[in-house]
């Protein structure tokens, strides 16, 4: 593997970061940068452009508490300026309903088709597989013990502790 090769890979790895930190933050403007203008999107229910893909998932990700997206077992091909990676990911959801907070937890892949536009990779096309899935009422303790200590805690947007923390450069 030379240098170009593993500059590529990380540059890579870092836009599918930047793609889960967009989504769990519900930053629609970050969400937008991980992808290609023309980009298109696929999450089981047919390819979508993605200016039509960011609103709907701002609605429903915004209307849960939090989200937690964790990507592991990235494999790469990477040709010239064009690559495919396929992702796994297991993501967190916690849903509010009437009754209680719902656990929602989604395994799957992501098998992306990316770009390298101006020195920068994105993702061209995105293609979501569902391996598995679990819900559940939640279980989560914010209270007692050793969570009495922990009171900095993640939120969405400009309220999340990161925010503030990238700001100060």
């Amino acid at each position: 593997m030379d240098m170009t090769e593993l500059t590529d890979r990380l540059a890579i790895a870092e836009t599918l970061a930047l793609y889960c930190r967009g989504i769990d933050r519900c930053d629609a403007a970050q969400l937008a940068a991980a992808f290609t203008p023309d980009a298109m999107i696929d999450y089981g229910d047919g390819a979508k452009p993605i200016d039509e893909t960011i609103p709907g998932l701002m609605a429903g990700l915004g209307s849960m508490r939090l989200t937690q997206h964790n990507i592991s077992n990235t494999v790469m091909r990477i040709t010239g300026d064009a690559a495919k990676a396929e992702t796994n990911c297991v993501a967190l959801h916690i849903i509010p309903t009437p009754d209680g907070e719902i656990e929602l937890v989604v395994g799957g892949r992501y098998l992306d088709t990316l770009a390298k536009h101006g020195g920068r990779w994105q993702i061209a096309e995105r293609l979501y597989v569902m391996d598995w899935n679990r819900t559940a009422p939640a279980t989560m303790q914010l209270e007692g013990g050793l969570f009495d200590g922990l009171q900095r805690r993640g939120a969405r947007g400009a309220e999340d502790p990161a925010a503030g923390w990238w700001a100060q450069g």
